[in-house]
């Protein structure tokens, strides 16, 4: 039976990817690589290091072009045809360029558990049933964790717990009741909507590549200057990845 390995690369630096990722990458036959196009270029170049890192050296990569989001219907409503696209692409790639018996490795980016697409597109060929194949699971160092690190901070207090939720939520539920948010895909800084409030900010962007970026302290004093070097990042590479932890300040 064909076996897809769906492995966690974290931050795409290739000191941080688990030994069980290592040992799978080794192992894998067929690397599919979804393409996006030149503007997330850089990713896909960082996922082939890795693979000519820890690769056997008898592998082959088969990429996928990425079908586009159609940004004038809802949000829900285009992610879900864009899934559905993405379902065709992948089940016509597993069945006509994986041979039987083989391994095919998809490098996911962060850990596949968040805010990641990739196990809900297996599902759903599977749920298909016009092909049959294992599926092993490899988790990565995921940005939350690495933000975590490079700030030198837990996200949570003794006992508390930890909110994790996107830019467009955190402006559609607002933040009553919570203390520590982290916070991923916020392409419309959301933090700006809480300025005057009491939290303190400790944001990264490219996080685990040579492009890193860190900014930290109370949000209203650190605001402007995360807009500013989003924007010049932005410039500069043609794409954002970042991300943030918001901790309120709570009186003693």
């Amino acid at each position: 039976m064909k076996r897809l390995l769906v492995i966690g690369i974290g931050g795409g630096d290739p000191d941080l990817l688990t030994l069980q990722a290592v040992r799978l990458i080794g192992a894998a036959d067929v690397f599919v690589v979804i393409d996006k196009g030149e503007v997330t270029a850089e990713l896909v170049e960082a996922r082939r290091a890795i693979v000519d890192r820890h690769g056997s050296g008898h592998h082959r990569t088969v990429e996928v072009d990425d079908p586009r989001r159609d940004p004038t219907v809802p949000y829900a409503e285009g992610v879900r045809r864009w899934h559905e696209q993405r379902v065709i692409a992948l089940e016509h790639t597993f069945t006509d360029d994986v041979g039987a018996g083989e391994n095919a490795a998809m490098l996911v980016w962060g850990d596949p558990s968040l805010y990641d697409s990739t196990l809900r597109i297996v599902d759903q060929i599977r749920a298909r049933r016009h092909l049959a194949f294992e599926v092993d699971v490899v988790p990565g160092i995921s940005s939350v964790q690495l933000l975590a690190a490079r700030h030198q901070i837990p996200l949570h207090r003794v006992g508390g717990a930890v909110h994790i939720t996107t830019g467009r939520n955190l402006v559609a539920g607002g933040v009553d009741g919570l203390d520590d948010i982290v916070v991923m895909l916020d392409g419309a800084a959301a933090f700006t909507t809480l300025v005057g409030q009491p939290f303190d900010l400790y944001w990264g962007a490219y996080l685990g590549t040579a492009d890193e970026l860190l900014v930290a302290g109370p949000l209203e004093e650190v605001a402007d200057a995360v807009l500013r070097a989003r924007d010049d990042a932005r410039r500069r590479k043609g794409w954002m990845f970042d991300i943030y932890y918001l901790r309120r300040r709570i009186e003693s």
